[in-house]
């Protein structure tokens, strides 16, 4: 008897201690999946059976928001800040980069005795100082810039998900298997190095699927959608069958994995004392089944900024408690460090508030609130361009299309009774003029405000080349500031800072064979030379760069016409 009760207070004291103990974190992140590409939130057509199974076991945040698009969402999960305070206002050529001295969540949690890992796309600079190695993440294994297959890419890949080149500690490596496959078997590789040190870690998985390009995914499940009805799916007939069963492909792929986490966390015996989150980065990358909403990725509609959000903690949160209160991107760092007990940066204001007491189940009243989304091509963001305001009941938003880089006029303002008209269907905006004008002058405070975060707030990062931390630094268009052409662009420089007088060796690459007359400027400094023969590299050997801040340019041009890099890579001698 006495032994039983001995063992049983034993249980009890490993249970308490192992509760007490910081959790574990894993936060999943799909991109461009969109909030109807599941079937716990009713799609049909579909098998996400991890997922579902993970969200009847989860709390839920239920009106969750993220921005239009993939990187200021990351600037905002990365910060618990509005996205427009770090510098992060875009996409590409130059604005994903996120300010370095901004604090994000892997800094904080290492800070606080946690091991940090990124596994996937990290998209917010790809040169020092903005690596994720150079931003807290001790473990990283991520493509570079917004996705495979895109300019940021190691031409050698030749646009592949399959095999991809990618970056380990940034480190150029070869890997086998399918993209998604082999960030989640990294991942749980580094968990269980981690678990056999008893060090609580934070594992950070931003898939870039089922971001397009949409031509190498699992040819198995690929299959499999290709032969289904998915008519559920396909709102705009417009759209290809083919291209939805390729990207569902990507989906169910990725919900194998997550099965697969859970299936680690068991063998581990640590799931009750892991937090595991699921959500997206933005709307659907088509316009296809998004429950009883309206919109698509880059749209403020509610399709477009809507997440699912499932946080699976069984040690502190009950399976199937549902907030309604409106929360955001914004909000996981705040609510991650508290439930890991750990110090909040100093010196920093967040945005986002802790949300663990209203998923524990908290009956305390929590403050009105208002989310603001805005995102919309170019330099500096637009007042009331392409935004959205929430408030608990309301929301006003102006659609100038996410492209728009100039200011758009003679578009309206929308105002939805949102808990009443989630489809947003019927605009109020001239029935409550009253409204309207509150709203925008709350808008105009939120906007002045984060306007205002730094001098010059809105001024690109810059690259710092000649230091040890990245003595080889790869120039592309994700980051160059475009001068001429459509899309990525033709011409472009770098914006730079040389920390010291330094030397290096040039490899510039072309996408095709080219000749002429080469230019290669840093500053003040000039370097030409003549090609003759038609070659898709060139190499510069020993070019001095004086130290300052500098813009690096680089032009090629035969019969009169003048062309710009793919890439441009620095090793420092």
């Amino acid at each position: 008897m006495i032994q039983s009760i001995s063992a049983f207070l034993l249980c009890t004291l490993i249970s308490i201690e192992a509760i007490a103990a910081p959790p574990n974190i894993i936060l999943i992140m799909t991109d461009d999946q969109g909030y109807g590409d599941l079937g716990v939130t009713g799609n049909r057509d579909i098998n996400t059976p991890n997922i579902d199974a993970m969200a009847s076991r989860s709390a839920e945040l239920t009106t969750f928001y993220v921005s239009p698009v993939c990187a200021p969402t990351r600037a905002c999960l990365m910060t618990g800040r509005y996205n427009y305070r770090t510098r992060c206002i875009d996409t590409w050529i130059g604005r994903a980069m996120m300010e370095p001295d901004e604090v994000t969540i892997a800094e904080a949690l290492r800070d606080n005795g946690y091991a940090t890992g990124i596994f996937g796309k990290w998209h917010l600079g790809d040169c020092y100082p903005m690596r994720p190695n150079d931003q807290g993440f001790d473990e990283s294994l991520i493509h570079k810039g917004g996705g495979l297959a895109q300019p940021a890419d190691p031409i050698e890949n030749n646009r592949r998900y399959t095999d991809p080149i990618l970056f380990h500690n940034g480190k150029q490596v070869n890997t086998k298997g399918y993209c998604s496959d082999v960030y989640f078997s990294a991942a749980l590789t580094w968990m269980k190095s981690q678990q056999n040190q008893n060090k609580p870690f934070f594992i950070y998985l931003p898939m870039n699927a089922p971001h397009g390009p949409y031509h190498d995914v699992p040819n198995d499940l690929y299959q499999k959608y290709k032969a289904k009805d998915l008519s559920q799916t396909l709102l705009d007939r417009k759209k290809s069958h083919d291209n939805v069963a390729r990207i569902f492909a990507m989906i169910e792929n990725v919900d194998q994995n997550v099965g697969r986490v859970f299936k680690q966390l068991n063998s581990l015996n640590i799931t009750e004392n892991t937090i595991v989150i699921f959500m997206v980065d933005n709307g659907p990358n088509s316009m296809r089944y998004v429950g009883n909403m309206r919109g698509m990725k880059s749209h403020v509609h509610e399709g477009g900024i809507r997440s699912p959000f499932y946080i699976h903690w069984p040690a502190r949160l009950r399976a199937g408690m549902k907030v309604k209160r409106v929360a955001a991107h914004i909000d996981v760092m705040p609510t991650l460090l508290a439930a890991a007990g750990a110090s909040p940066p100093k010196n920093v204001k967040f945005d986002g508030i802790n949300l663990l007491p209203l998923l524990e189940g908290a009956k305390a009243r929590m403050a009105s609130r208002n989310i603001y989304i805005q995102s919309h091509r170019g330099d500096a963001p637009i007042r009331y361009q392409h935004f959205a305001m929430r408030s608990d009941r309301w929301k006003l938003l102006r659609s100038t299309g996410f492209g728009a880089d100039k200011p758009v006029e003679g578009k309206p303002f929308e105002l939805y009774d949102i808990l009443n008209d989630p489809g947003e269907k019927n605009n109020l905006a001239t029935k409550r003029p009253d409204l309207v004008r509150s709203m925008k002058a709350q808008y105009d405070q939120w906007f002045d405000d984060v306007s205002a975060t730094r001098p010059n707030n809105y001024a690109p990062p810059r690259i710092i080349v000649g230091t040890d931390h990245e003595t080889r630094t790869s120039l592309t268009q994700q980051d160059w500031r475009k001068t001429a052409g459509n899309g990525w662009g033709t011409h472009g420089h770098w914006l730079l800072t040389v920390a010291r007088e330094s030397t290096f060796d040039v490899t510039v690459i072309f996408t095709a064979p080219q000749s002429g007359n080469a230019e290669l400027s840093i500053g003040s400094m000039t370097k030409s030379v003549q090609v003759e023969k038609a070659a898709n590299r060139l190499q510069l050997r020993s070019v001095k760069f004086p130290k300052g801040d500098a813009s690096l340019n680089f032009t090629i041009t035969s019969k009169g016409k003048s062309l710009g890099p793919y890439q441009v890579i620095l090793t420092r001698k």
